[in-house]
């Protein structure tokens, strides 16, 4: 890519510091400007058109453009541009969407407590933990487990229940309360002759083994997702997540269920804990909350884990925690407009209705002579890419990413699988135009290989 003197390009390398990238290559190469977006599609400043078939960050369900979310905002914007939630006030769009919340929930819920992130969410979320431990007088269980390749945000305490190396190196972490225990991915980690359910029983068992080593007594809660997104689109085993819970309960241990990406709709449900049948004590979700189009995240929690909480405010005088954008009174507006059209034009049914086609499609790539296997839930799914002899575990995968974004399609590389979420609304002849630019890449990508 050429890059202009004062362009949009060349002044991004020369003032801003991106995240998640290289940033010596980045002041090189720079990166791609996009300009506008509208429905399943965005346009970059060149005027060529992708489909963005990771929905931004696993997060535009109703694509980009959508009027609805903008007249929304705009209406908010002119009656109350912002207020905060804190010393005892409060106003109606964060109300509103705390009782819409606490009414979908998979399961009996008590409050609801806004953030602006995923990564704010599971950090606060663990402060809670460990307030509520002192809460109860349990002031040694405050550990937390977390998975291998677990991906739970960037701030230190959620960055430190991920379990993913490239969040830890040079960060100093995790901290040193932070434990981790089997990723539940059979295709990755189940050995040589292991059938799946012997897999599922070995790793459950080297949780129950973890929690027994360091003490029940100092467990305080269990982190997961659902299906584990920023890990590479990992799906669990069946009985995987019975068995934990069973375990949890067993020694006392708070279920913290993840959904920031599978919830509202994206495995076909309106959270994949009632696709799996999980039960969580607490509920952190975001992404679709809003589609993205204002930052927004909420956690949800029941009356169990809410009223320790409750009561050692009292004891103290004060629940000593708050963000100055908690329940922007913008950003709930937008997140209670944004529920309210995932449910009236059913694109939950959309994903159900969709997701053998988009199976179909990935299972077909899987035979793709660049591609070891391919694996998906709803609208969400990644192909497993065969690494190129003489490269990088990784840069085979960049490759190939590059070569379909090529093609007009963005997907995101992650390790060795190349991974799609595409937005809620998307439609079967969209599914369709989306893979044949996907077989497109991988073709010219296996053809320079020569």
């Amino acid at each position: 890519m050429t890059i202009l003197p004062n362009s949009v390009e060349a002044r991004d390398i020369a003032y801003q510091m991106h995240p998640n990238v290289n940033l010596r290559k980045f002041e090189k190469t720079g990166g791609l400007v996009i300009e506008s977006g509208e429905g399943i599609y965005v346009t970059d400043s060149s005027g060529k058109r992708y489909i963005e078939a990771m929905a931004g960050l696993w997060s535009v369900a109703l694509g980009f453009g959508e009027k609805r979310l903008v007249d929304a905002a705009t209406k908010q914007m002119q009656k109350l541009p912002y207020y905060h939630t804190f010393s005892y006030k409060t106003h109606g769009p964060s109300v509103d969407l705390a009782e819409l919340l606490i009414e979908l929930a998979p399961v009996p819920m008590s409050k609801v407590h806004f953030t602006s992130s995923g990564s704010e969410a599971n950090d606060l979320v663990a402060k809670m933990v460990w307030y509520r431990s002192n809460a109860l007088g349990r002031r040694d269980k405050k550990k937390i487990i977390g998975r291998i390749k677990g991906y739970h945000g960037v701030t230190i305490a959620s960055a430190s229940i991920t379990g993913l190396p490239r969040n830890h190196e040079s960060f100093d972490l995790p901290l040193d309360r932070m434990l981790h225990t089997a990723c539940p991915s059979y295709t990755h980690f189940g050995k040589d002759g292991e059938s799946e359910a012997e897999f599922t029983a070995r790793i459950l068992g080297e949780l129950e083994e973890l929690i027994l080593r360091e003490g029940p007594e100092t467990i305080a809660a269990f982190w997961g997702e659902p299906v584990m997104g920023a890990g590479g689109v990992l799906l669990p085993p069946e009985g995987y997540w019975e068995g934990v819970q069973t375990i949890l309960k067993k020694y006392d241990i708070l279920l913290v269920v993840d959904e920031v990406i599978c919830g509202f709709g994206r495995t076909g449900r309106m959270f994949a804990c009632e696709t799996y049948d999980i039960k969580p004590d607490v509920l952190v979700v975001s992404k679709q909350i809003s589609s993205s189009y204002m930052p927004l995240s909420a956690i949800i929690m029941n009356d169990n884990f809410y009223q320790p909480i409750a009561d050692e405010s009292d004891r103290i005088g004060s629940f000593g925690h708050g963000y100055t954008a908690s329940g922007h009174p913008v950003a709930t507006a937008v997140g209670l407009e944004n529920l309210k059209i995932i449910q009236e034009r059913d694109l939950i049914g959309n994903v159900a209705r969709l997701e053998g086609k988009f199976l179909d499609h990935l299972k077909s790539l899987a035979d793709h002579p660049l591609i070891h296997s391919s694996r998906g839930i709803g609208l969400i799914g990644a192909l497993e890419v065969k690494p190129w002899k003489g490269m990088k575990p990784g840069d085979t995968t960049l490759a190939l990413a590059a070569a379909i974004e090529s093609e007009g399609v963005i997907t995101r590389p992650i390790g060795e699988s190349i991974c799609f979420c595409p937005p809620l609304i998307i439609t079967a002849e969209q599914l369709d135009e989306l893979f044949a630019g996907v077989k497109r890449g991988l073709d010219n990508a296996l053809a320079a290989r020569g």
